[in-house]
């Protein structure tokens, strides 16, 4: 069985593969190690993620997407022809239709960046969705009613929070802090308060074993390792997940205060819509704990986590390929 429509969730922390009939079938990390010598690219994915903070000098991980945009395309278009073939197999004779998800402020540049990657990369057509209706779609919102619906997708490095109607995004607001950020945040906030220096995949463990949104009486603790920024010798200490929550205020704050702008940009109408169902939160940093009990208490809006939160985005993708047809005449067609 040939595969010919593919959808991919191009994150910045993560990549998302849905191919239909099969389901997800690509979850990986959105990094690649080049050699640096030749630029050959070594690895892809969760190999090259273990290869970060722990190279030689000769080899280097990159992050190809920033801020949900190509970063380095060279890199990017590497990555994408690594998951494709993965996707189509080996003797997949047919160049795919390929759906990819792009943040809701991309700009025609990177837009054009993205499909002349994908093109280069081994798709036949490809096609550029906003982010927020590909999670609303995943998360089971009826997108094309006439009555509002909002979303915040917390990513890897982006978050967007849009107010959906009648197919279209109506008010939107994209901003740059998201699970990266919250990463970083982790780390500094342990080098500040227990001078120990920790990396990347310990704060992002962190995150997901013991991160909150607010602090709470049922708190979680966890041992952790790092370097001692005094002796310089490695060290073991405890935190806890009132911490995280002390931590990731400033940026959950800066987020919550993008959703306020985006309902005083929004219609009456739709606001009295959000109001009655309330919001729903989707992308990784939905996975975060006390979250939508957060954003309840920062806007008065009952809150939602979509289902499986990770993959609303690939979700949507899935139901736009299912549809192929019916999209490219309508959403496929906005930019």
């Amino acid at each position: 069985m040939f595969t010919r429509k593919i959808g991919i969730d191009l994150g910045t922390a993560n990549t998302i593969v849905f191919v239909p009939n099969k389901g997800f079938i690509i979850n990986e990390p959105t990094i690649v190690a080049l050699s640096l010598p030749d630029n050959g690219v070594l690895a892809v994915g969760k190999e090259a993620k273990d290869m970060v903070g722990r190279t030689p000098g000769d080899i280097a991980a990159y992050r190809p997407l920033k801020d949900g945009v190509i970063a380095d395309y060279y890199i990017t278009k590497a990555m994408l022809k690594y998951f494709i073939a993965k996707a189509v197999g080996p003797f997949n004779l047919i160049r795919p239709d390929v759906v990819i998800s792009a943040p809701a402020g991309i700009t025609p540049t990177e837009r054009r960046a993205i499909m002349n990657a994908a093109k280069e990369a081994g798709a036949g057509e490809a096609y550029i969705v906003k982010e927020p209706l590909l999670a609303a779609l995943g998360a089971g919102i009826p997108i094309n009613s006439h009555s509002g619906n909002m979303v915040i997708n917390i990513g890897g490095g982006t978050s967007e929070v849009a107010v959906i109607s009648l197919g279209g995004i109506v008010s939107w607001s994209s901003l740059r802090v998201a699970g990266n950020k919250f990463d970083q945040a982790i780390m500094d906030y342990i080098k500040k308060k227990y001078a120990l220096h920790i990396g990347e995949q310990t704060a992002e463990l962190i995150k997901i074993e013991i991160g909150s949104a607010l602090p709470s009486k049922e708190r979680l603790d966890m041992q952790i390792r790092g370097r001692d920024m005094v002796s310089g010798l490695p060290k073991d200490i405890m935190i806890n997940s009132n911490e995280i929550a002390e931590a990731l205020n400033q940026h959950l704050t800066d987020i919550a205060g993008a959703v306020r702008a985006v309902f005083n940009e929004t219609p009456p109408e739709l606001v009295a819509d959000v109001m009655e169902k309330g919001i729903i939160v989707s992308g990784g940093g939905a996975q975060l704990r006390y979250i939508d009990e957060f954003f309840k208490q920062m806007t008065g809006v009952e809150t939602y986590i979509a289902e499986e939160p990770l993959f609303c985005v690939a979700k949507g993708a899935g139901i736009i390929l299912s549809h192929l047809d019916v999209y490219k005449r309508t959403l496929l067609n906005k930019r």
